[in-house]
C-alpha cells in the first residue's frame, strides 16, 4: 500500500502542499481530482521524488520512500506517467520502452509479452521513432515504458490529456487489466470526472493544496465533487 501522512511542500517561500494524506491499495485504483494548480501535479511529484517534501512522510509498504532519490524509488516499485508524456522522440519506440529497464533485476531487462497485448499497436511500431508517433500513441508508449519496470506503484498524470476518445478508451481498458490483477496499486490525476470516476475504486478531491474530500467511490456525492471541479 502506498500511505502519504500529513505532506507539507513547498515551493521557495509558496507552500504547495499542506498536511496532505492519501492512501492506494494494490489492486485498487485511486483518483485524484481538483481543478488546475490545486496541487494535484505537486503531490505526485512529491511521490515519485520529484519534489522534496517538508514534513510528512510517504511510504509504499514497508520502504520509507521520503529522502530517496527517484531512481531509488523507482528500484523500490514507484513508476511514473507524467504529464506531457516525456518520451524520448529520437529513440525508436524499442528504445523508449528499454529505457524501462534500468531499476530491473538482470533477469527483468525484458518486455512483457502483456504489454504488446495490451498497446497492439507498439508492436507494430517498434522500429519507428517515438516522435512519429501521434499524441494517442505516445501515450501508450509512455504507460508501457512504466510498466517494463514491473512497478508496485503506478502513477498516471493526467493521461487523457489532449487524447483522442478511441485511445482513452483503450487506456482505461489497460487499466481496468492492471488493477484485476491486483498486483499494484494505481494513482490517477485526471480532469476528465466521468472517466477517472467510472474507473477508480477510491478518490481525493484537492482544493487549494488541501485534500477537501475524499473516500470511496461507492460514497461519493458527485453533485458535491463536482463543484470542486468547477468552482
Amino acid at each position: 500500500m502506498l500511505t502519504v501522512d500529513s505532506i507539507d511542500l513547498y515551493y521557495g517561500a509558496a507552500k504547495a502542499l499542506r498536511a496532505v494524506s492519501l492512501t492506494a491499495e494494490p489492486g485498487r485504483v485511486t483518483a485524484v481530482l481538483g481543478r488546475n494548480g490545486v496541487g494535484k501535479t505537486s503531490l505526485m511529484r512529491a511521490i515519485v521524488g520529484q519534489q522534496p517534501i517538508a514534513k510528512g512522510s510517504i511510504r509504499l509498504g514497508d520502504t520509507v520512500l521520503s529522502g530517496l532519490a527517484p531512481y531509488d524509488r523507482a528500484r523500490a516499485g514507484v513508476a511514473f506517467v507524467p504529464q506531457g508524456r516525456e518520451i524520448f522522440p529520437l529513440l525508436t519506440v524499442k528504445e523508449n520502452l528499454e529505457t524501462g529497464f534500468a531499476p530491473c533485476k538482470r533477469s527483468d531487462r525484458y518486455v512483457p509479452a502483456e504489454i504488446y497485448d495490451l498497446f497492439p499497436v507498439l508492436k507494430d511500431m517498434l522500429h519507428r521513432r517515438g516522435g512519429d508517433l501521434s499524441g494517442g500513441q505516445q501515450q501508450q508508449l509512455a504507460i508501457a515504458r512504466a510498466l517494463v519496470t514491473r512497478p508496485r506503484l503506478l502513477v498516471l498524470d493526467e493521461p487523457t490529456e489532449g487524447i483522442q476518445p478511441s485511445i482513452i478508451k483503450d487506456i482505461g481498458r489497460a487499466i481496468t487489466y492492471l488493477r484485476g490483477k491486483g498486483e499494484m496499486a494505481i494513482v490517477l490525476v485526471e480532469q476528465y470526472f466521468e472517466w477517472a470516476r467510472d474507473l477508480c475504486d477510491t478518490y481525493a478531491v484537492m482544493d487549494r493544496g488541501q485534500v477537501v474530500d475524499a473516500g470511496a467511490r461507492a460514497d461519493m456525492d458527485e453533485a458535491a465533487v463536482l463543484r470542486w471541479l468547477s468552482v
